[in-house]
Formats: C-alpha cells, sequence, structure tokens
C-alpha cells in the first residue's frame, strides 16, 4: 500500500477498464446498465474502476480486456510509434503510465513495459524542451496533451529554470551553515 494516501494513486486506480463476467452474479446490477434486472449473466461486459477489477480477477470472477489505449493492435500505439511527442495521451487515459504499469502484470502482456518506456522516453525529452522553452501564452494548449505524471514533469521543469534564472541574476548564492562557523573551545 505504497500509494495509499496518495490521491493520484487514488484517481488513477479509478480508471475504467474494460472486463467480462465469467459467472452469474446477484446483487450487482449497477455494472450493467442494459436491464433493470439487479443481476449480471456470465458473458456479459462492464467497464469497472481499475481498484475493483484487480479485486475481482484475483478472485476470478471476471477476466480483463486490454483497455483500448494499451492494446497491441491500438492506433495509439501506431501514433506513438510515429510520433510520440504529439499524441493526446490524457484522453486516452489521464494516468496513461500509471495504469499502463499496474495492469501490466495482471494482463500478463509483456509488451506493455517497453510500449509504455518507448513513449516516456520520447515524450520526456519533449516535456523538458518544452518547459524550459515555452511563453506562458502557449503553455495551457500544450498542457492539455500531457498524462498527469507528465504535467507534473513539465511543472518541475518550469520551476527548476525559475530558481536558475533566479540565482543566475544575483539570488542567494551558497551560504556557510553556522555550525561551520564556529570554532571549538580550546581545551
Amino acid at each position: 500500500m505504497a500509494g495509499y494516501y496518495d490521491i493520484d494513486d487514488i484517481l488513477a486506480e479509478e480508471e475504467l477498464v474494460p472486463s467480462v463476467f465469467q459467472h452469474d452474479a446477484n446483487g450487482v446490477g449497477l455494472f450493467d446498465s442494459s436491464d433493470d434486472t439487479d443481476k449480471v449473466i456470465a458473458g456479459s461486459r462492464a467497464e469497472l474502476p481499475f481498484w475493483l477489477v484487480r479485486e475481482l480477477y484475483l478472485r476470478q470472477l471476471i477476466s480483463i480486456r486490454v483497455p483500448p489505449c494499451f492494446d497491441r493492435d491500438s492506433k495509439t500505439r501506431e501514433e506513438i510509434g510515429a510520433d510520440a511527442a504529439h499524441v493526446d495521451l490524457k484522453s486516452r487515459c489521464a494516468y496513461f503510465y500509471t495504469l499502463g504499469c499496474k495492469i501490466a502484470p495482471l494482463i500478463g502482456d509483456k509488451t506493455i513495459g517497453p510500449f509504455l518506456l518507448v513513449a516516456f522516453r520520447t515524450r520526456y525529452r519533449e516535456v523538458l524542451i518544452k518547459a524550459h522553452t515555452l511563453s506562458l501564452s502557449v503553455a495551457p494548449k500544450y498542457l492539455i496533451l500531457l498524462t498527469n505524471e507528465e504535467a507534473k514533469l513539465y511543472e518541475a521543469g518550469q520551476s527548476s529554470i525559475v530558481a536558475f534564472k533566479k540565482w543566475r541574476m544575483g539570488g542567494p548564492r551558497f551560504q556557510m551553515a553556522p555550525v561551520l562557523g564556529r570554532k571549538r573551545k580550546p581545551t
């Protein structure tokens, strides 16, 4: 439970994951809005939050279908292969990297890890370059393309350049710690 109190981890686990019920279930009709009964029959498809999917999958009550943004034949993979820096990942999954890391072991798809790595490597460079060079008027247009993890990286890059400029313009320099300035008493 490393991220128990982490709001980003909580929100990442709220992402919807397509799944198929393996058994009939009573009292869970709210998952399947196609009828008014309070039961779900085996074979019913539903999109459930990841936190629930993980628990139901471990109990072998559902099977997980690969989310469209991670599917091997998806448009997302093709776009990232072509030009990852200009793909709107936020509209497909706001917590793209976090959810990908969490869902890969459950699905057993060994291609998700390398896919996430390629996407992050390519986009990381672009995010930091734009964090250091974009003006404030252009930045909001670029930020809508970034996942939440990338937006944090962008903000960190911007704060580092602001701190650097402040230091360069004569901000506080390195200072000697007060402990180092004291001399020992002769014994």
